[in-house]
């Protein structure tokens, strides 16, 4: 589901928190070091051969920057001459592949991460879930664990003018799509690495949770303005619970 619109209700009026934006791989999904099993299919379509030390520097960043926006890492790898047709191949591959570990069911929830969605719905807080991969491989997941309808809204970077994190575009598109609340400030963001972090701070959220579950370490979320570190999405509904006792 790509587009909500939606009137603030008496619960969400009653909340200081009422807009709950959450990144997918690694936060909600936990798919097992798929990212770069698939970015190595990738850069082997296009010559980085498995081992190399280019294969070695590549995934290093491609490490480094886990949350961005896919295409943007292709793009920085393969910059130079024909850089922008390898960044798109090297994209089309990576969601290819991607798509199907995807299909052989190598992806699972998060442990408690649908009941975390769920119960910050039952709070009367509006939940999106966002990602930096393409729309067709961000629908192949959804598809994937039965979470079509979980909530209103699931966005992209393409969703949000083709910026991915850091920029604060997800988030703020969130804000705009729903209408949930009326100041940033009452926005949560929730993610595993240090991009999901630095998009939230520069959203302007009031909380910027780092998850433990994925990419990032505790040192590094904070380093990158995690408001809160928690063991996981499940405790997110409590963290927000007692922010508004």
């Amino acid at each position: 589901m790509t587009s909500a619109t939606q009137t603030p209700n008496d619960d969400r009026a009653n909340n200081l928190f009422g807009l709950v934006v959450l990144d997918m791989a690694g936060t909600t999904v936990a798919d097992g070091g798929l990212v770069e099993q698939s970015f190595s299919a990738a850069a082997q379509r296009l010559g980085v051969r498995p081992g190399s030390d280019e294969h070695a520097r590549q995934l290093a960043y491609v490490r480094a920057t886990m949350g961005e926006s896919k295409i943007s890492v292709f793009r920085h790898l393969f910059a130079g001459e024909g850089g922008e047709d390898k960044a798109q191949r090297a994209n089309a591959a990576f969601e290819e592949a991607y798509g199907e570990l995807v299909e052989a069911g190598r992806i699972a929830p998060v442990l408690g991460a649908r009941e975390a969605v769920e119960q910050l719905t039952a709070q009367g807080r509006t939940v999106v879930l966002t990602t930096g991969f393409a729309r067709t491989t961000q629908d192949a997941i959804l598809a994937a664990l039965g979470w079509q309808d979980l909530a209103p809204l699931t966005l992209c970077p393409a969703d949000a003018g083709g910026r991915g994190r850091p920029y604060p575009d997800m988030v703020l598109a969130a804000l705009l799509r729903t209408g949930a609340v009326d100041d940033v400030r009452r926005t949560v963001v929730a993610g595993d690495t240090s991009y999901d972090m630095l998009s939230g701070v520069r959203s302007g959220a009031g909380i910027v949770a780092g998850v433990l579950t994925g990419a990032h370490d505790k040192d590094r979320l904070t380093r990158h303005g995690a408001t809160h570190v928690l063991g996981s999405v499940a405790e997110l509904p409590g963290l927000l619970a007692r922010a508004e006792a």
